[in-house]
C-alpha cells in the first residue's frame, strides 16, 4: 500500500520548495496531496538574492494545483507532512483548520518535513513546539524561539519525528532524512 503525505500549500508558497517535495514524493511512489486554504491553482514564487540586497528578492513562478481545501483535510489519512516556507506560512497559518492538521502528525509521531519560513506553521502549536529543536530561515528564529523551542544554527536538523531545514538549497538533505523517516 503506498504511503500518503499531504503537503500544506498556499499562494506565494515558495517554488522550489513547494515542487521538489512533490515531485520526489511522485518519485518515491506516495500518493501526494496539495492542502491549500481553498483549492485552486496556487501562485508559487522564487525567493532569492542579489548582490547588494540585505534581504530576499520575491518574483513570481510556476502555477500548481492545490487539491484539497484543509476544512476537507482528515490527518488521520496520511502518514507524513511537508510545510514548505515562502510567504504562504504567513497567512495559511490564520486558517482555522491549520492547527487540527498540524497537531495531528505531532500527537501521533508522524514524519514532519518543515523548511524556511514553516516556522510560521509550526508556531500555532507551541504547546508542541515547546522544548523541540529546530532550524528555519534566520529571519524566523523569532517565530521559534517564540515557541519555547531552541533555533539550531545549521542548515539541516533532525529531532525526532522532524526534519527541518534552513533554506531551498537543503532540500536534498531535508528530502533525504524525510523519505528514511517515511520509509522506515
Amino acid at each position: 500500500m503506498s504511503k500518503k503525505v499531504l503537503i500544506l500549500g498556499g499562494d506565494a508558497v515558495e517554488a522550489l520548495e513547494i515542487f521538489y517535495p512533490y515531485y520526489r514524493c511522485l518519485e518515491e511512489g506516495f500518493e501526494t496531496t496539495i492542502a491549500s486554504p481553498s483549492v485552486k491553482k496556487l501562485y508559487t514564487v522564487t525567493h532569492d538574492f542579489i548582490d547588494g540586497m540585505e534581504t530576499y528578492v520575491e518574483k513570481p513562478a510556476y502555477g500548481l494545483d492545490s487539491n484539497i481545501a484543509f476544512a476537507d483535510v482528515n490527518p488521520a489519512d496520511y502518514d507524513a507532512l511537508i510545510i514548505p516556507g515562502g510567504r504562504a506560512p504567513e497567512y495559511i497559518r490564520l486558517d482555522e483548520s491549520l492547527p487540527s492538521i498540524v497537531r495531528h502528525f505531532f500527537e501521533e509521531n508522524k514524519p514532519v518535513a518543515a523548511v524556511c519560513h514553516a516556522a510560521q506553521v509550526l508556531s500555532v502549536i507551541p504547546d508542541l513546539m515547546q522544548g523541540r529543536e529546530y532550524t528555519a530561515y534566520i529571519a524566523c528564529k523569532p517565530d521559534v524561539t517564540a515557541t519555547g523551542a531552541t533555533y539550531i544554527e545549521k542548515d539541516l536538523h533532525t529531532e525526532g519525528n522532524l526534519v527541518s531545514g534552513h533554506a531551498w538549497p537543503d532540500l536534498p538533505g531535508l528530502m533525504r532524512e524525510f523519505m528514511k523517516m517515511v520509509n522506515k
